[in-house]
């Protein structure tokens, strides 16, 4: 059995706490705000965030942060992706040399492009960081409904023995040394969801939503792989099968946001009724950044921000995508002589 702090007690975080909880270990759950832990402690249920699923009586709640983290086996880094780098900051001087964090949120810092792990490093040098990314909605997960996703370590000890942490008959858990693989998937296919959502919401069909996926991971893994990442790592769990689940999903956050703006509400009012942080509007600007670095084409990333923060109407930007200029779908195909 593990000592566990999870760090945020949103959807993600609660889930997989009361998975961990499930598989035997004592589990300490922190959130920042003192409400959320009281009502988390008396209620024993997140009434907003995960309606219907009783959290165990033995589960430890808290709202300070050395409680959280200080003699802990291991961390879950489950705060959004735009707190990441604060919160980790706030926790340095409570983790210990070669403590593990197990980040599970998906962004990429738009200032400094670095991913959440990178952050998570910058800050607590003398952490072990690690990643877990999949197909994975937490209203599942929490429902304890099958799941598999992938856990990223440097190191293939660190990597197995959170496997075994984290795996059990309704959770199965690959291994993967690609860490910045499963990162740059789970935050760029977030952007591409808020295409899918905008889609959906302007009444548009399967031919449509498939096309964005199809040429959405084409753009992800151009960029991943110039980037330095692995293309099994896109077409697989954490690429094309994150994108999949987050592009179709009732669940999915980020697809909502978009079908309410392509409903013609803004992105303050999508974000608004959302309720909750949609990732992707935090990783377009610097999905758009990467691809410009690094020389890589990223049509339907680019005409998201376009839609997001430059007024662009969504139905121009779908036709723009369809009437660019006529090419090949894979330039490395042969043709015969």
């Amino acid at each position: 059995m593990a000592n566990v702090g999870v760090i945020g007690a949103g959807s993600w975080g609660t889930a997989l706490a009361l998975l961990l909880q499930k598989n035997g270990h004592h589990v300490t759950m922190w959130s920042i705000n003192e409400e959320e832990v009281k009502m988390l402690s008396e209620e024993r249920e997140h009434k907003s965030k995960l309606p219907g699923v009783k959290i165990p009586d033995d589960m430890v709640f808290t709202a300070n942060l050395e409680e959280g983290v200080k003699g802990k086996d291991f961390l879950v880094m489950a705060v959004p992706s735009a707190f990441t780098r604060a919160t980790a900051h706030k926790m340095k001087s409570f983790v210990s040399d070669g403590q593990i964090i197990v980040d599970v949120a998906k962004g990429i810092e738009e200032d400094t492009l670095m991913t959440l792990s990178q952050q998570i490093e910058d800050e607590i040098p003398q952490a072990i960081v690690t990643v877990l990314s999949g197909p994975s909605h937490a209203e599942e997960v929490g429902r304890g409904l099958p799941t598999t996703v992938v856990i990223g370590a440097k190191k293939e000890e660190t990597a197995a023995y959170l496997q075994e942490m984290f795996m059990n008959e309704v959770f199965r858990v690959y291994t993967s040394p690609d860490m910045l693989g499963i990162e740059l998937g789970g935050s760029l296919k977030n952007v591409i969801a808020l295409a899918a959502g905008i889609a959906d919401g302007m009444g548009y069909g399967d031919n449509t939503k498939a096309a964005l996926i199809t040429r959405g991971i084409a753009e992800i893994s151009r960029l991943g792989v110039a980037m330095g990442g692995a293309i099994e790592s896109f077409n697989g769990l954490t690429g094309i099968g994150d994108l999949i689940v987050t592009c179709a999903s009732v669940h999915s956050r980020n697809r909502k946001a978009g079908y309410l703006m392509g409903q013609g509400k803004s992105m303050e009012e999508a974000m608004e009724e959302v309720q909750m942080v949609v990732e992707g509007v935090y990783s377009a600007k610097a999905a758009s950044k990467l691809g410009k670095k690094y020389g890589v084409s990223l049509p339907i990333i680019d005409k998201v921000n376009e839609v997001l923060f430059g007024g662009k109407d969504p139905k121009e930007a779908v036709n723009e995508l369809m009437l660019r200029d006529s090419k090949a779908e894979h330039l490395a195909l042969p043709w015969q002589n």
